[in-house]
């Protein structure tokens, strides 16, 4: 039987946060792509806040290599075209609890204080969190690239205890 195409050689399925601007530069923009389309060549499934700037840059870059993306909105409606599942959760700014909870690591990009917040809630979980131009606090492991900090984060998802591998190592039903 062939193995499922969602998951990676070693039957994982990692989640990686992407947080950051919903209005972003061009800079910003073009490291949330390559950091979402390293992700989905590498099985890694996207996770964001559904909306627009890095948000939905991230999950284009993934949904250009036919990977799984998943919006936790912050209300009804809103998300970005690039969202293989959208979870409408009306809790506005608290949904970034659901975002960060929900991930094996998180990759920070740009941002403001919804990011900051993001932020904070990922390093009280011991989440593994990487940063590119963003904040400069104890706990974020700055990255010099998006590629750096995609495979840094992958990494990290793939030691989390909440990633989800079978005992047999092969991918999950």
């Amino acid at each position: 039987m062939d193995k499922d195409s969602r998951y990676d050689e070693t039957g994982l399925s990692a989640q990686v946060a992407i947080i950051g601007p919903g209005a972003c530069t061009p800079d910003e923009y073009a490291a949330g792509r390559c950091i979402g389309r390293i992700l989905a060549e590498n099985k890694a499934i996207v996770l964001c806040g559904g909306l627009g700037g890095v948000m939905e840059a991230a999950c284009k870059g993934a949904w250009d290599r036919e990977g799984t993306t998943v919006g936790i909105i912050p209300g009804a409606g809103g998300e970005n075209p690039y969202l293989t599942v959208v979870i409408r959760t009306d809790l506005g700014n608290a949904r970034n609890a659901v975002i960060v909870q929900s991930a094996d690591a998180v990759v920070a990009i740009g941002g403001a204080y919804g990011t900051l917040s993001e932020i904070a809630l990922a390093l009280k979980m011991g989440k593994a969190v990487f940063g590119l131009r963003t904040w400069d606090i104890a706990g974020v492991a700055s990255c010099s690239s998006p590629e750096e900090a995609a495979f840094r984060a992958l990494a990290a998802a793939r030691r989390s205890p909440g990633c989800r591998i079978r005992q047999d190592g092969r991918a999950p039903p």
